[in-house]
């Protein structure tokens, strides 16, 4: 597999050319390692939650400009990092290196066919998760990757080899990443999202398959501290696709722009407050049934709708354990805690059970006029959600749709609850709440990649007791 096609070095001009107009940058095609989310959050224990709305030019014949939005769920742990699209472990042997093992989404491919009358006829090409490794050795003149990443969901069964270089630069508040990566992508890989198969060729668009291939992006991206929480991101690149993939009948001559605008907000670390034995651990316990599919979580929340599905009463039972991150923000009534959490569902005997696993920050917001005489709080909780199975009430509301389903989809969870020690007169209660909320999972109006494109979810309402402990 040659690295440099006889057209490159004029290419890697042109790219050069391009990317100076652009601001700051990132790429869906290139699946960069130095993307500006692997150093968002940088306290160990560290947590954050943010958006970025990504606009490119379709790699397709006809895709003219896609958008989508990308919710970032961010954390770094002492052996866990999630940056976006990518969970995994994590080991940092000196200040120089890190190695990094995780799990990946590819986002890649083209959901929207049918929309684009190049790929009318074809079959999807969905994106993938792919098993990655990574190598970060760091340095005063920047920092070098290498990573290889391989698909494990069956999809494409393609691997990619990336390298890249990044240099980090900041004035005051504003922080600037400008790299290079050159990624080399195994025959499967390219064939399954730039190929047409035998039984998919028509007039104008033969079977095709353009082999391994090289593919070369620049990219400036950076960030804008807005306050000692709160970010601006924002970035632009342009990337070349190796000849062979360009020369495919789908799929669009010349460079591939894109760019992103977002921002995301760092709740600091859990460990200051942990240092403190008496910092409380919440466990929440809850049992709660499907929604009637004409019950949308705007309805139940406005108090329009709380009917329960009683043709198909499915149901969930769960635990959240939760630690709190900020107590009092800037003196308001207003805590942040983060839960992670399972939750049974019991899909009667419409479908086999499954277990869901939930990772989301909450807010509590106790400041109502009566709190003291029966502290009451307003939560929401905002996080991802991702189902070994997904739930019925899913399954069987996106196929009356002709939609798809995903396993991973974000996650909402409001409630309201009130101390069942106030209620009781307990002291000893005072910290244990009886409440309801809606366990609600979406792929955000299908405008999310990262969720599978999907338009829909499943709301749940339940009740539960907390105890802090």
């Amino acid at each position: 597999m040659l690295l440099f096609s006889p057209h490159r070095s004029k290419t890697l001009r042109n790219i050069a050319l391009s990317v100076l107009g652009l601001s700051a940058a990132w790429t869906v095609q290139a699946q960069t390692a130095a993307s500006p989310f692997s150093d968002l959050i940088t306290e160990p224990g560290g947590a954050g939650l943010g958006f970025v709305t990504r606009f490119e030019s379709s790699p397709y014949v006809g895709g003219g400009t896609r958008q989508d939005l990308l919710p970032l769920y961010l954390y770094e742990g002492e052996h866990i990092s999630m940056q976006a699209n990518r969970i995994g472990i994590k080991f940092v042997p000196s200040t120089e290196q890190r190695f990094d093992v995780y799990f990946k989404r590819r986002l890649e491919g083209f959901p929207e066919a049918g929309k684009v009358s190049s790929l009318d006829g074809m079959e999807v090409r969905s994106t993938g998760v792919d098993l990655g490794f990574t190598y970060r050795y760091e340095q005063p003149w920047g920092t070098l990757y290498a990573s290889i990443l391989h698909d494990v969901s069956n999809t494409s069964n393609g691997t990619e080899l990336a390298l890249e270089y990044a240099y980090d630069w900041r004035s005051g508040r504003l922080s600037l990443r400008p790299s290079l990566n050159i990624s080399m992508r195994d025959a499967k890989l390219n064939n399954y999202y730039y190929g047409v198969r035998a039984n998919e060729a028509i007039a104008g668009r033969p079977a095709y398959a353009p082999g391994s291939g090289t593919n070369v992006s620049l990219n400036l991206y950076g960030t804008y501290d807005l306050t000692e929480r709160w970010r601006l991101l924002a970035g632009a690149s342009v990337t070349s696709f190796d000849g062979k993939v360009q020369d495919s009948p789908i799929v669009r001559r010349g460079l591939q722009p894109s760019f992103f605008v977002g921002a995301a907000y760092d709740f600091g670390s859990y460990k200051k407050m942990w240092a403190d034995e008496k910092t409380p651990t919440y466990v929440r316990v809850l049992y709660g049934r499907a929604a009637d599919d004409g019950c949308h979580l705007a309805r139940i929340l406005t108090f329009k709708c709380a009917d329960l599905d009683k043709v198909n009463p499915t149901s969930i039972t769960g635990v959240h354990i939760g630690k709190p991150f900020i107590e009092k923000l800037n003196g308001w009534p207003l805590d942040f805690v983060g839960y992670a959490g399972l939750v049974y569902h019991n899909d009667r005997n419409l479908q086999a059970n499954g277990v869901q696993a939930d990772l989301f920050m909450k807010a509590y917001y106790y400041g109502l006029p009566w709190n003291h005489k029966v502290k009451t709080r307003l939560g929401w909780g905002l996080g991802v959600s991702f189902a070994n199975r997904v739930p019925y009430t899913e399954v069987s509301s996106q196929a009356a749709r002709d939609r798809p389903t995903s396993r991973l989809l974000n996650y909402l969870d409001p409630t309201i609850d009130v101390s069942l020690g106030d209620l009781i007169g307990s002291q000893r209660l005072k910290e244990s709440y009886i409440g309801l909320g809606v366990s609600h999972r979406s792929g955000i109006f299908g405008s999310s990649r990262l969720l599978g494109d999907v338009n829909g979810g499943s709301n749940y309402i339940y009740t539960y007791l907390e105890m802090k402990i």
